[in-house]
């Protein structure tokens, strides 16, 4: 296994030590990005491609849209995001931003989630700047995807006005190589409700938010379980129906108070033909049921519902033509869907370009502490870059 990350002639930086270099940059999504991103642009540069900075408001975080050959036509789209999730509160048994290499594997935080892909592109892009390209290769970079795909959208907006979109999309999240045509959307939400406070000894002449969280929450789990024994399904899918889901809640200053307010978060991930806006709707309807009987005693009572975030699911018919390209450069005879989110939905559903998710690693391992990535996965990578560099160099 060591043998595919020893540099060849011409070509002195090795996927390994491209992943060296970018797990040592914390790039976690609290975190800004901006140093990782200048290094990557760096490199792409030194190999002849044109690139584009897309800075957030701050210059802090930033995307970069790449391109190598011929600019005057749409290519194929390598994506991948560039933060990774914290390790606080995890317990790593070895450095969580330095490479461990160890029994054919490479330990750190963001080696499968995912900048072992990104570091198999810069290695490829290396070869393909020394090449005759018939169609372009672009590279897209983005920032804070694990908050809900949040950063990439800037780029997108800017590909939406560019001349050329990409003729295909190959978003690189980790799914063992094989090739991922879906993916549910995910709508989040904040639900805060107001009630009354009181000291505890006098508990029924206020309004327990706490309480009206609580039965806010029992709606959302009486929505789910309908949902769940619905006709509604995709057995594609680990879980086959639409979910929803609370994740955090929040209320209360001290035990001998009634508190007057709670704040929880939920979220929906939904199959491609099921709404969020109508589950949505649902929701706040059992608000409203909620609040109803509350009213004429506590005039100040609410259940406030916003939604925080959302993102459209892929769905790429298995017999469109860039799930057929994908396959012939991995060999593979079969198609897959994933339980994850990516912003591969979002180049689907807002630029019209033909995506799969098709990336080295397994998210088993990803957002956990000791996060690796098998040598071999990222040495069927590169013969998929290596066999797409082939079909750029043809002209497909």
């Amino acid at each position: 296994m060591e043998r595919q990350f020893e540099a060849r002639e011409n070509d002195p930086v090795s996927t390994f030590e491209h992943l060296r270099d970018l797990i040592a940059f914390p790039t976690i999504s609290s975190a800004p990005n901006r140093a990782l991103i200048d290094h990557c642009a760096r490199v792409l540069r030194d190999c002849g491609a044109s690139v584009e900075i897309i800075e957030d408001e701050t210059g802090a975080k930033a995307n970069l849209y790449a391109t190598l050959g011929p600019l005057d036509r749409p290519g194929v789209l390598l994506s991948g995001h560039t933060d990774v999730v914290p390790v606080e509160g995890q317990n790593w048994s070895l450095p969580a931003f330095e490479v461990t290499r160890a029994d054919g594997k490479i330990f750190g935080r963001g080696t499968t989630d995912m900048k072992g892909f990104v570091a198999s592109v810069l290695h490829m892009a290396q070869a393909a700047g020394r090449s005759e390209l018939r169609v372009p290769l672009h590279i897209a970079l983005s920032y804070d995807e694990e908050i809900g795909c949040v950063g990439v959208r800037s780029l997108i907006e800017m590909l939406a006005k560019a001349p050329f979109r990409p003729r295909f999309c190959i978003v690189g999240e980790p799914t063992s190589m094989s090739v991922a045509t879906g993916h549910k959307g995910k709508t989040a939400a904040r639900v805060e409700c107001t009630g009354r406070e009181a000291h505890s000894a006098l508990a029924p002449s206020g309004l327990n938010a706490v309480h009206l969280a609580a039965d806010m929450i029992g709606v959302i789990r009486d929505i789910q379980r309908d949902v769940a024994g619905g006709s509604l399904r995709d057995a594609e899918y680990d879980v086959p129906y639409t979910t929803l889901h609370v994740g955090r809640i929040n209320g209360g200053v001290a035990l001998n108070i009634v508190p007057n307010r709670c704040v929880f978060e939920f979220e929906i991930r939904n199959l491609v033909d099921d709404d969020p806006v109508a589950l949505l709707e649902r929701v706040r309807a059992g608000a409203v049921r909620v609040l109803e009987p509350l009213r004429q005693e506590f005039p100040e009572a609410a259940i406030e519902i916003e939604v925080t975030n959302t993102y459209p699911p892929l769905s790429t018919s298995p017999d469109a033509q860039v799930v057929e390209f994908v396959k012939s450069l991995t060999g593979s005879n079969s198609v897959m869907k994933v339980a994850f989110g990516t912003e591969g939905g979002l180049f689907s559903s807002q630029l019209d370009v033909p995506t799969v998710v098709c990336g080295p690693g397994s998210m088993a391992q990803g957002h956990k502490p000791d996060e690796f990535i098998a040598e071999a996965q990222l040495d069927k990578c590169d013969a998929m870059l290596d066999a797409l560099l082939q079909r750029l160099i043809a002209g497909f």
